[in-house]
């Protein structure tokens, strides 16, 4: 009896090896939005700013903050490039959406100083793209709508449409 108990045990262990090993791993494993379903939240995002009547700049980065797609309205400031990829990357590298990152930096604020890191704008806008499990697998940007809110809600738009997608 005691040595079926042992044996037991050691084949539980046994079974638990693999994924103790794996934690020893070098290796991260991740996911990332493949560049057609970031186009085509990027394009879900600009058609809704253009039905409420926005001419914005749309970007999306992968979830290290790197650029993937930007599309910008035919009649969209030049500033859009710069603020939308801002704001995308704010909300990837901090992962949390722009407009509570400003609210929570404000300058009389512990974080504060998140303001003076020179690609951070914590301005709404920027929203990052969680699966369902809730890992961050990019982030969205928009500029040029006439408030943050405004662009924080095509932002929002644009994950809507591939909510099907990343519902893994």
């Amino acid at each position: 009896m005691i040595r079926s108990s042992m044996l037991a045990a050691v084949l539980m262990l046994a079974a638990g090896g693999p994924a103790l090993a794996q934690d020893d791993s070098p290796y991260v494993d991740f996911q990332m939005l493949k560049p057609e379903v970031a186009l085509e939240m990027a394009q879900a995002a600009l058609e809704h700013c253009r039905a409420e009547g926005f001419q914005v700049g749309v970007a999306v980065v992968d979830r290290m903050g790197v650029p993937q797609i930007f599309l910008r309205d035919r009649f969209a400031g030049a500033h859009v490039h710069e603020t939308a990829m801002r704001k995308a990357w704010t909300a990837a590298s901090f992962r949390t959406d722009t407009v509570t990152l400003d609210q929570n930096t404000r300058p009389e604020t512990v974080s504060g100083g998140i303001r003076h890191i020179s690609q951070a704008l914590p301005l709404g806008g920027g929203v990052p793209v969680e699966s369902a499990e809730g890992s961050i697998v990019a982030a969205i940007g928009i500029s040029g709508a006439p408030t943050p809110e405004a662009d924080d809600a095509c932002a929002r738009a644009g994950i809507e449409a591939i909510a099907d997608l990343i519902a893994f």
